[in-house]
């Protein structure tokens, strides 16, 4: 084995630790000066709300979502080439008889349920 070979081998493996200990101060310092920055941002906006800044319900209580059932609304067949554009379609769906009426579990025979609903799905 040479001698100046060993002596250059150990000189690097001595200033590749020097440069890992640097590279990490200087790892912690840029951490410490993003939390002084984010303290500093933080200081600067404005308090959290109070208790009596709060939202405070309705008088009526609280507000429920209003579920409709609309009938679909059939989209007219254009012959060749052309489309349709949407000023040439009808309306937001028809509503029958039975538009208004509250639609749920049982309410339809034909509903399977949604994702996360406990139905049949499809």
């Amino acid at each position: 084995m040479n001698t100046p070979d060993v002596q250059l081998a150990a000189t690097i493996g001595a200033s590749a630790w020097v440069f890992m200990a640097i590279g990490g101060l200087v790892i912690v310092g840029l951490l410490l000066a993003a939390f002084a920055w984010g303290r500093r941002v933080r200081d600067r906006e404005s308090d959290p709300p109070t208790p009596e800044e709060q939202p405070k319900m309705p008088e009526g209580g609280p507000v429920y979502e209003v579920r409709e059932y609309r009938e679909p609304d059939e989209v007219p067949k254009v012959e060749g080439d052309d489309r349709l554009t949407p000023h040439e379609l009808t309306g937001l769906g028809g509503t029958g008889p039975e538009g208004n009426e509250p639609h749920g579990p049982g309410k339809d025979k034909d509903d399977g349920g949604g994702f996360g609903s406990g139905g049949l799905g499809g």
